[in-house]
């Protein structure tokens, strides 16, 4: 493993009741609670399951839904309810506080899917929840040493100059996220921005049903280089993150994001009661209000800031740790 890097493993994270799935966890860990922005990053499958995510909160946070296979129908308290397919992405930000659910289309179908959170800046956490559909993203064309290389890039911004390929996606500046497809055999260098961190996972699988052998681990990447080396060898299929390195405290507590255990605290309480839940978090079309997710009880202890605890070889301490 070369200097900066770091390879992180993911586990696996039961999802019962009537959705009956499970799902492959990356972000948050518990040596690196985030890069960039990026703060949570799930895998769903592949597998073939009836998913049924009822109602559920968040806040302080952008959902990403970007589906590799099968289809997703969300439907949200700002009124969407609209179907992703592969190719097009969802962008939901929370704000104050938003509700949605989602659900597989087709019984028991095969689902591949990722879904990443992004922490809003400090600035955006009142702001009113918005949601936007992105079925046309820019693709970023790559020739390395041996072959080439796709990239659609999701959000931000990738490559240099004129050349570089910018997601319509309403992010914050300071974030990058990918989808690249490498040829056969290729091996190539990205561009990327120096003054972000990276993180690279593999979206392999084997067999159009399976679930792999074993789960890839994310590698990240400290800042520094100006570009990122993926070859064919280490997936054909690599999602690529990056941004900013944050030095924000982030208290995060089952769907809620806040800046304190006060500010969970209180998310909390107005999920859990019918008039506060109404007024903050409004209702999802096609739902009553007893069909939502309850919030799990806090821990009889004050939640604090997450700190990464990972110790880069040949890198800073981070300044936040």
């Amino acid at each position: 493993m070369a200097e900066g890097e770091l390879l992180l493993d993911g586990r696996e994270v039961p999802l019962g009741g009537v959705r009956g799935m499970s799902v492959t966890r990356w972000l948050p860990h518990r040596e690196l609670p985030t890069v960039g922005a990026w703060c949570f990053l799930d895998r769903i499958g592949p597998q073939r399951v009836d998913m049924r995510v009822q109602p559920h909160p968040h806040t302080a946070l952008q959902t990403v839904t970007w589906p590799l296979v099968g289809e997703i129908l969300h439907r949200d308290s700002v009124g969407s309810d609209v179907v992703v397919r592969p190719g097009e992405l969802n962008l939901m930000t929370a704000g104050r506080g938003v509700s949605h659910s989602e659900d597989s289309l087709g019984e028991e179908p095969l689902m591949h899917a990722v879904q990443l959170w992004v922490v809003l800046p400090p600035e955006q956490d009142d702001d009113a929840p918005r949601f936007e559909q992105q079925r046309e993203l820019p693709v970023l064309e790559v020739t390395g040493r041996t072959g080439g290389a796709r990239a659609t890039v999701l959000v931000g911004s990738l490559g240099e100059g004129s050349g570089a390929a910018t997601s319509p996606a309403g992010v914050a500046p300071g974030l990058v996220g990918a989808d690249v497809v490498l040829d056969p055999g290729a091996d190539v260098e990205v561009p990327v921005d120096p003054a972000h961190e990276h993180a690279l996972l593999s979206l392999d699988v084997d067999g159009a049903g399976g679930a792999g052998s074993g789960h890839p681990a994310l590698r990240y990447l400290a800042p520094g280089a100006s570009s990122v080396r993926l070859r064919h060898v280490d997936g054909a299929r690599q999602l690529l993150l990056g941004g900013t390195p944050s030095t924000d405290d982030l208290v995060m507590f089952w769907n809620f994001i806040g800046r304190s255990h006060d500010d969970v605290e209180r998310a909390r309480a107005a999920w859990e009661d019918p008039d506060a839940r109404a007024e903050r978090f409004g209702s999802v079309p096609g739902w009553t209000a007893e069909q939502r997710i309850p919030a799990p009880p806090l821990p009889p202890v004050r939640l604090t800031p997450r700190r990464r605890r990972a110790r880069l070889v040949g890198a800073p301490p981070p300044a936040f740790s």
